[in-house]
């Protein structure tokens, strides 16, 4: 979070400064299927972020004694490319916040793939933040999720992300980079839209438990239009590979 001495005004006759509802999503566009070679991907654009998520794998586990024999092991690596923003300008190969965020991601899926389907194996995740502008490990997730189930690997749900936070005493869903710097609290979560538990849960700042309860309500309202988009670009995938067959 950015200085208080120098703090912007970040809500501005009731609307934030990108013309927004406090309650309201930044434009989201994800695409699946998009890179040839690898075993699954997604490209998602939300808000300025745009952010690309490939998967590799199941495949033999390297180094082999790293193997679990009854279940997949999964890697994680986010990475933001070094043109991806001003602040980030530069700066090449892992630092601390990548390696926090590629760990924090990693936790999340093993909760939600079905890792005792590939015992000794396992499942490459990257994600690479191609431009940023807030809310990257929420969207690095959601594209994530798209691009592993494009892959064919069984999931118990399809996991979305999303943040809430707070300027002075209003909550505000999904912060961009101004809001991000210089609100008073951020919360980023993950979530299982199928009974709504919360598999990551990262907290920047203090809440009341009123506002910790309406905040969560937040993100699960608008995780029922992160989730339809998610759906659709998998849709989208099969509708053009049944395309292709019916031209045959």
């Amino acid at each position: 979070m950015g200085s208080k001495a120098n703090k912007p005004e970040l809500i501005v006759n009731g609307k934030r400064l990108d013309g927004r509802a406090f309650d309201e999503l930044r434009p989201l566009k994800i695409e699946a299927g998009v890179l040839k070679n690898a075993d699954g991907s997604a490209y998602l654009e939300w808000g300025n972020n745009k952010v690309l998520a490939a998967i590799y794998g199941p495949v033999e586990t390297q180094p082999k004694h790293m193997a679990e024999p009854t279940r997949a092991i999964i890697k994680c690596r986010y990475q933001m490319a070094p043109f991806s923003s001003l602040s980030e300008h530069g700066r090449t190969g892992p630092n601390r916040r990548a390696t926090e965020i590629s760990k924090v991601t990693k936790e999340v899926f093993e909760n939600v793939v079905m890792l005792n389907e590939f015992p000794g194996s396992m499942i490459n995740i990257f994600i690479e933040i191609l431009q940023s502008d807030g809310g990257t490990r929420a969207a690095g997730i959601t594209a994530a999720s798209v691009a592993l189930a494009s892959a064919g690997i069984h999931m118990k749900d399809l996991v979305y992300a999303v943040s809430v936070g707070k300027i002075g005493e209003e909550l505000v869903l999904d912060l961009n980079m101004i809001e991000d710097n210089y609100s008073d609290s951020d919360m980023p979560m993950a979530i299982s839209p199928r009974n709504n538990s919360i598999l990551l849960l990262q907290m920047d700042g203090g809440y009341t438990k009123e506002q910790l309860a309406r905040a969560m309500k937040m993100a699960v309202d608008a995780g029922k239009t992160i989730s339809s988009i998610q759906k659709e670009a998998l849709r989208d995938v099969y509708k053009k590979v049944a395309e292709r067959y019916e031209s045959v």
